[in-house]
């Protein structure tokens, strides 16, 4: 039978000490039902002790039925001025109403000494205590042995003697956690073995932090070595660098180590990764990170020309696993670096069958490496590469819809600190008809787009559905030395409906004519 491996989520918890990530109560709780809808054993809602934010989540999360996820409480020991039972950071996790109570401890004879101006020995008994308690009104209480690995190689015995004390009060699992960071996984491998040798009574959970970029690697490690429980966050959210990225271990776990960690059917909820981790970070509003193994835009992107020329034969080639068992997928780049393997493979996506010694193909390989010398980045921008290779084939989704006339902006600024008013005129020609509309914008872009939309909205109702997602601007260094305000400029665009989002470009001197090119493409 395949060993599980329990997830436990703190991205509501230690995800939000990262100095980017804010969640509110309702934000929480989405994520929460999104979790739990993925499979993840144990949500850490956040320490109801300390804020008003997760006092409101464990009520709200309380009227949801949850189908796989466990919600858990987080605090620490008690204070050394109180007595367990009169803690109030203890009542808080008993009054949460939560499955799981997670408090932490020093388990470093060194922090207990300096941090806490503890005995060590008193550590001991607040720790025994505080677990003691909580298990007498919770139904699960779990111990994060904070520090534990900087502890265990400064005073090995003394590291020992914090788990033998929580989980002789009661503890249903020890975290072992590198809360510095610093570890390597040759050391977490070694010193989890030790402790699987020696306490083999006692369960252990691992809680990595990515100082060294080592948070996935070394949690791996300690599973290698015995613990069954895996701490981490959606995205690798966190204190300073983050902690381990759930979204890295939990594939690995799944289809490099042969160890179940999803609920059945396991390879169905695998597909939803690249969607949750897209989810989390729209409800943060934070941008993803494209360069992320497995779930990132670029997992799987290839540009250079001889690595599309080999997966065009067998993706294996380059690529470590499917895309698709994540819910991710394939994405070929045309850059100045591709060759005519890439605009092949792009083509044959959008539903194209083309050869690569065929004429058409040469010429759009010719055109593409043109405008990338120019400054089109379509890498970035396939909508556009899509629209130049259907205009190419005269196919009749590249017709012209709309052709231009003529657009003109005016930009007006009455006083010292008032807001320029910016106006755009636009005369189109549709469907044989001559239009000509004005508005006003937040800028020449916008009044631009709204403009635009004026005009075709007539013609092409459904331009309502479209929502314009990001818009960039990028300074490009000239060849001859010249820069400044005569740059050349290259605009991305992100447009997206109900359904998908596209990236369109456009590049110029002038930056409204760089966005009027990506706004017609999109």
């Amino acid at each position: 039978m395949t060993q599980k491996i329990v997830l436990y989520d703190t991205t509501l918890r230690d995800g939000t000490q990262a100095e980017d990530v804010n969640l509110s109560t309702p934000d929480k709780l989405k994520i929460a039902l999104r979790l739990d809808d993925f499979g993840i054993d144990y949500v850490e809602g956040g320490w109801p002790g300390s804020n008003p934010v997760d006092v409101a989540f464990f009520k709200e999360i309380a009227n949801y039925h949850l189908k796989y996820a466990r919600i858990a409480a987080f605090g620490s020991t008690h204070h050394p001025g109180n007595t367990a039972e009169a803690d109030p950071n203890l009542n808080a996790l008993i009054k949460s109403g939560a499955t799981a109570g997670t408090i932490f401890g020093k388990s470093c004879e060194l922090h207990a000494r300096e941090a806490l101006r503890l005995d060590p020995a008193r550590n001991l008994e607040i720790i025994r205590d505080s677990v003691a308690y909580l298990k007498r009104s919770m139904p699960e209480v779990y111990f994060d042995a904070e520090h534990f690995f900087d502890g265990y190689k400064r005073n090995a015995e003394y590291s020992l003697a914090v788990i033998r004390a929580a989980h002789e009060a009661g503890a249903l699992m020890v975290v072992l956690c590198d809360t510095n960071g610093g570890s390597l996984p040759s050391e977490i491998h070694r010193i989890v073995s030790d402790l699987h040798a020696a306490l083999p009574e006692v369960r252990f959970g691992i809680h990595t932090h990515n100082d060294c970029e080592m948070a996935v690697a070394n949690s791996l490690a300690a599973v290698e070595a015995g613990a069954v429980m895996v701490q981490g966050s959606i995205n690798g959210v966190g204190e300073r660098c983050g902690n381990a990225n759930l979204c890295s271990v939990i594939p690995v776990l799944q289809t490099k180590c042969g160890l179940s960690c999803l609920p059945e059917p396991a390879d169905e909820r695998l597909r939803q990764l690249t969607k949750l981790s897209a989810y989390f970070a729209e409800v943060a509003n934070m941008k993803p990170f494209s360069r992320q193994p497995f779930v990132g835009n670029s997992a799987f992107a290839h540009k250079g020309g001889v690595h599309v020329s080999a997966i065009n034969r067998c993706s294996s080639l380059y690529e470590h696993m499917e895309p698709e068992l994540v819910g991710n997928g394939q994405r070929i780049l045309i850059t100045e670096l591709g060759g005519r393997s890439n605009i092949v493979s792009l083509a044959r996506r959008f539903g194209f069958h083309l050869d690569k010694d065929e004429p058409v193909v040469k010429g759009l390989f010719n055109e593409l490496k043109k405008k990338a010398s120019l400054g089109y980045d379509y890498a970035s921008a396939e909508a556009s590469v899509e629209l130049l290779i259907m205009r190419k084939l005269a196919r009749r989704g590249a017709r012209e819809f709309f052709k231009l006339v003529n657009y003109h902006i005016t930009a007006l600024r009455e006083a010292e600190y008032e807001t320029p008013k910016v106006e755009a005129t636009v005369m189109l020609e549709v469907e044989g008809t001559v239009e000509h509309t004005a508005a006003t914008g937040n800028g020449p872009v916008n009044a631009l787009d709204t403009a635009l939309r004026k005009a075709l909205l007539p013609f092409y109702p459904r331009l309502k559905e479209m929502r314009l997602l990001d818009f960039k601007v990028r300074v490009l260094a000239a060849d001859d030395g010249s820069g400044g305000t005569a740059s050349v400029v290259r605009v991305l665009i992100e447009s997206g409906d109900a359904d998908s989002t596209w990236v369109t470009v456009g590049v110029s001197h002038d930056v409204i004519e760089a966005s009027w090119q990506a706004l017609v493409d999109s």
